[in-house]
């Protein structure tokens, strides 16, 4: 079995295959600093809980975004699982090509999600991953990265709303029933949510035009992505799984 890990800056996911079954996947927060046994032991436990022992990983592969977690990390694997994990990084074998100024520039995870997105669904395509930042990705027909936007998170908008101001208090992010809010916390709420879809809804527009695909594909993923291609036509399909799918497709392209 295969075991995928993708470090955020919010939470690490990890999905473990069967060749291209996910067997399951689970979520531990990336902020605690942890040792290289606190990762492994966390790991084999989550493992073991779901039936999957540390014998049946023949395989892993992690894309990161947090450097000052790697070495802890990189040795937990080594230590509890036995084996040399593949960085998604420069040199990699991903099967798309980075048309940028900077290819250097561009994350493993917006890599990795282009990769899957290519692979499943084809090109051209526009990559929406709503995490901690709301990144857009376009990938064009032949399988190059031309193109990324960069915006803030709904968690990173919310945490300024109510750590910027001195009566605004933290709230859940959902979507309240009406735009039209009456009180303080749905009103933020509405802001956020029907913000976002407005933003969402705008930039795909706009990448149409300026990119001339008409027939553009928009695949959306990320925690929070779910809440927002729910309510927006503009975005054709939400894969929860798209990075974790994309590191199963890279580790098979490197082996």
């Amino acid at each position: 079995m295969l075991l995928t890990i993708d470090v955020g800056n919010t939470n690490i996911t990890i999905g473990v295959y069967d060749g291209k079954e996910l067997k399951g996947s689970f979520r531990m927060t990336t902020k605690l600093p942890r040792t290289s046994d606190e990762y492994g032991t966390l790991l084999v436990s989550l493992l073991e809980r779901n039936g999957i022992g540390v014998d049946d990983i023949n395989g892993v592969i992690i894309a990161s975004v947090v450097p000052n977690v790697m070495y802890s990390l990189t040795s937990s694997i080594v230590k509890y699982f036995k084996q040399e994990a593949l960085i998604v990084g420069p040199g990699t074998k991903t099967g798309i090509r980075i048309d940028t100024t900077n290819p250097k520039e561009i994350g493993p995870d917006r890599i990795v999600d282009a990769v899957a997105a290519y692979e499943l669904y084809g090109g051209p395509i526009l990559v929406l991953d709503f995490g901690t930042a709301t990144t857009y990705d376009l990938v064009t027909a032949d399988g190059r990265f031309v193109a990324g936007i960069t915006a803030p998170g709904i968690r990173i908008s919310a945490k300024a709303l109510w750590e910027g101001t001195a009566k605004l208090p933290e709230i859940e992010i959902a979507k309240p029933k009406t735009i039209l809010a009456q009180d303080t916390i749905t009103s933020m709420q509405a802001g956020l949510v029907y913000g976002q879809i407005g933003q969402t809804e705008y930039i795909i527009r706009q990448v149409k035009k300026e990119s001339g695909y008409g027939d553009l594909k928009v695949v959306a993923t990320g925690g929070l992505g779910r809440i927002i291609s729910d309510e927006t036509a503009s975005i054709d399909e939400y894969n929860g799984d798209l990075t974790l799918e994309g590191l199963r497709i890279i580790y098979g392209k490197n082996r």
